[in-house]
């Protein structure tokens, strides 16, 4: 019997099949095995974290997908399937909070099954509102990595209420097995520091860097320390309306300054 997730005790099953799967409900696993290979085929390895995005959405009763990997302050967003999903990342990163944060904490899937009303809108009051706001009224964060190392998340978004049945869980947790793989043979360091094969995670990771070269602008100017900088970069974002990205490059910028009073 399949173990749900504790997010999803009933496990939600709405009757859809969704692509790739038998009327029955069945997931086809040789259609999603065929789906991840052709996203994949000849991809760089920058490429692949959006692909695979892309496959979970032709896969999955979803209409969005992103990949972020954990971090110290806030999670570093790699790759998405599109705009939309790359905004709900971005505010998750913003606020700190929301379905991606607690898979992060947990190690464990979250399925926020409906962010419009009941249980999942009260526990992310705040993410919830803006997630509808943009259109999502259900996310599913699949942690990457082990229950003992969670290395990130692939974030599921869905533009209607509902959750998950088992079968599409599965599904979801084979392109979160596959993303976790390429993300883990990532080209590491030698002993003199010299990066081995194509360094493309600093590329992908260009926001995150923008976010904590401005972290440490707000630092001298505040004389704050960084956990306490980079709340009050998020807190400026959310009273405007923004995301912490935005205000990090008008930071950059010299458009935005913080004061100590």
């Amino acid at each position: 019997m399949a173990v749900r997730p504790r997010d999803d005790p009933r496990g939600a099953p709405d009757g859809d099949p969704g692509p790739g799967r038998t009327r029955g409900g069945d997931p086809d696993g040789t259609r999603a095995a065929d789906v991840i290979a052709r996203g994949v085929r000849g991809a760089e390895p920058g490429e692949v974290p959006g692909r695979l995005c892309e496959a979970a959405v032709e896969l999955l009763p979803v209409t969005g997908a992103s990949v972020s990997l954990r971090s110290g302050g806030m999670p570093v967003q790699l790759s998405a399937s599109s705009a939309q999903a790359a905004h709900l990342a971005q505010i998750q990163a913003t606020l700190g909070d929301g379905p991606c944060q607690s898979a992060l904490e947990d190690g464990a899937p979250v399925l926020a099954c409906d962010l419009t009303s009941g249980r999942d809108a009260g526990r992310w009051p705040v993410f919830a509102q803006q997630a509808t706001e943009a259109g999502v009224r259900a996310v599913y964060a699949m942690p990457l990595g082990s229950g003992a190392v969670c290395v990130g998340t692939l974030d599921l978004y869905r533009d209607r209420p509902g959750g998950l049945t088992d079968r599409q869980l599965n599904v979801a947790r084979i392109v979160a097995g596959v993303m976790t793989v390429a993300l883990m043979a990532l080209p590491h360091e030698d002993e003199s520091g010299t990066p081995d094969g194509e360094d493309w995670l600093s590329g992908l990771a260009a926001d995150h860097d923008e976010v904590y070269q401005a972290v440490g602008m707000i630092m001298a100017q505040l004389g704050v320390v960084a956990d306490d900088a980079l709340a009050r970069l998020r807190a400026d974002a959310f009273a405007h309306g923004r995301t912490a990205l935005d205000v990090a490059r008008d930071v950059i910028a010299h458009r935005t300054r913080f004061d100590r009073s």
